[in-house]
């Protein structure tokens, strides 16, 4: 979302995925499903490719690994800013273990990712 909105793009990526969508909340729709479940549907399928969060990932290795570096930031109000920066930090790690549902699990990854955080913070 942040390389979307340096690139003032976000808009059309929304829109491009509402248009992706409307075939099948129109189908979901026309077999009867309630609302709130093409509703349901239609969200998962949308923010699937969002998943797994490089942001909550990150944030909750600081949280548990760097628990005064994180106190610190979240009072500082900073704490937003710094995880999006270990994001592009961490880049290279995320992409070379394929960051994924199936991996976020990764002792390694996690190991990197640690690694990467603690020079960062320095």
């Amino acid at each position: 979302m942040f390389s979307l909105q340096e690139d003032y793009s976000v808009t059309r990526y929304l829109e491009e995925k509402v248009n992706s969508i409307m075939p099948v909340a129109g189908q979901l729709l026309t077999e009867g499903r309630p609302l709130y479940a093409v509703e349901e549907l239609c969200l998962e399928t949308l923010t699937e490719d969002l998943k797994p969060s490089r942001y909550l990932y990150i944030r909750s290795v600081i949280e548990e690994e760097f628990k005064q570096d994180y106190d610190r930031l979240k009072e500082n109000g900073v704490l937003t800013f710094e995880i999006v920066n270990l994001i592009e930090a961490c880049k290279d790690i995320f992409s070379d273990f394929g960051f994924s549902r199936e991996n976020e699990e990764n002792r390694h990854l996690k190991y990197a990712i640690i690694g990467q955080i603690h020079q960062y913070l320095l």
